[in-house]
């Protein structure tokens, strides 16, 4: 048994280790040779981020998912990049629209170079991406517009907080079905539809990235609050510093709007006040990492990766499909 990728996933079968292994550093080297510019200083803000490493947990999931038809079919390590350069060109727009200093336990791109050149930086790579795209076909350009669309509706349901009578947790799981599950999900149907596999696994594999992607971004919420800058690689608390009600906040205010508790309501008083002061952001983050309402985002990510192992019962047993169930305990761990 080998352990491979950043989530410690154990792999059991040699032949689907090789596979993986080689597809990851295959899809390594595309994004340096995607991200390169005739200009030195692109170059350099466009693989800024490449170069800092990172999960690469979307590119993971296309290899695992490719293994239900031909893992070596030549559309999958491009498709891979494609998700991958997706993702990065996301992370610029949303340090700047969250104002972050640090991303992957690097100067994000708009401490070093300023937001104009970050927010230009993302659309470079949305380029690169859509030039790998045109030579997948039709059918692939016709799979990423429309989860890029739900991306950046996401994006924006998120900026316009929820409708007048609209359950704010209700909406907030909608907010990242759009802006972490489809790009999630179209990781596993590109892995899928790239290699041959049939149209009833393309499906199933795609049900499974939404729901998984989903309680991804619940573990990240999570980790957003209860961990150190060491472990998430970026700043604790951003959300909450910027006034962005992730899951535990909602969970919170939710719990004070139907019990009333003094405590609970004092701790969503100062979570509306100005928490750019430094004193009373550490005071807030310590009260919520103490709160139930950061158990019961936890238990949310638990339940959302439950229903993305339950997903997968279609498939035929092998073992990309138990990687595939090993990552949905993966992801609850971070939240852990």
């Amino acid at each position: 048994m080998t352990v491979v990728g950043p989530f410690g996933l154990s792999v059991r079968d040699q032949a689907l280790e090789a596979d993986v292994q080689a597809g990851l550093a295959a899809v390594e080297e595309g994004l340096l040779e995607a991200t390169k510019s005739e200009v030195p200083f692109i170059t350099g803000a466009a693989q800024h981020l490449v170069r800092a490493g990172g999960k690469r947990f979307r590119p993971l999931l296309v290899m695992l998912a490719a293994q239900f038809g031909d893992p070596y079919a030549p559309g999958v390590v491009p498709s891979a990049v494609v998700v991958e350069l997706t993702h990065l060109a996301t992370l610029y727009h949303d340090d700047v629209m969250d104002e972050a200093a640090v991303r992957r336990g690097v100067d994000s791109a708009n401490t070093r170079w300023g937001n104009s050149v970050a927010v230009l930086t993302g659309d470079f790579l949305f380029a690169r991406a859509s030039q790998i795209l045109a030579d997948l076909g039709p059918e692939a350009v016709r799979v990423q517009a429309l989860a890029f669309e739900r991306l950046v509706t996401g994006q924006i349901l998120e900026t316009a907080g929820p409708s007048d009578g609209r359950d704010p947790v209700e909406h907030y799981l909608d907010v990242l079905g759009g802006k972490t599950g489809s790009l999630v999900a179209v990781s596993c149907r590109f892995g899928a539809m790239m290699s041959g596999a049939d149209e009833t696994v393309v499906d199933v594999l795609t049900q499974y990235g939404e729901r998984l992607g989903v309680a991804f971004q619940l573990a990240d919420d999570v980790l957003d609050i209860a961990s150190d800058s060491h472990e998430s690689g970026k700043t604790p608390g951003t959300d909450l510093r910027e006034g962005i009600p992730t899951l535990p906040v909602l969970r919170l205010r939710e719990r004070a709007a139907r019990l009333g508790l003094p405590e609970d309501i004092a701790l969503c008083e100062l979570l509306d006040s100005d928490l750019s002061d430094d004193a009373r952001h550490a005071e807030a983050l310590a009260a919520l990492r103490a709160h139930p309402a950061l158990e019961q985002a936890r238990r949310d990510t638990v339940r959302y990766a439950e229903e993305a192992r339950a997903a997968l019962a279609p498939l035929r047993e092998c073992d990309a499909k138990v990687a595939l169930r090993e990552l949905c305990d993966a992801v609850v761990h971070r939240a852990g």
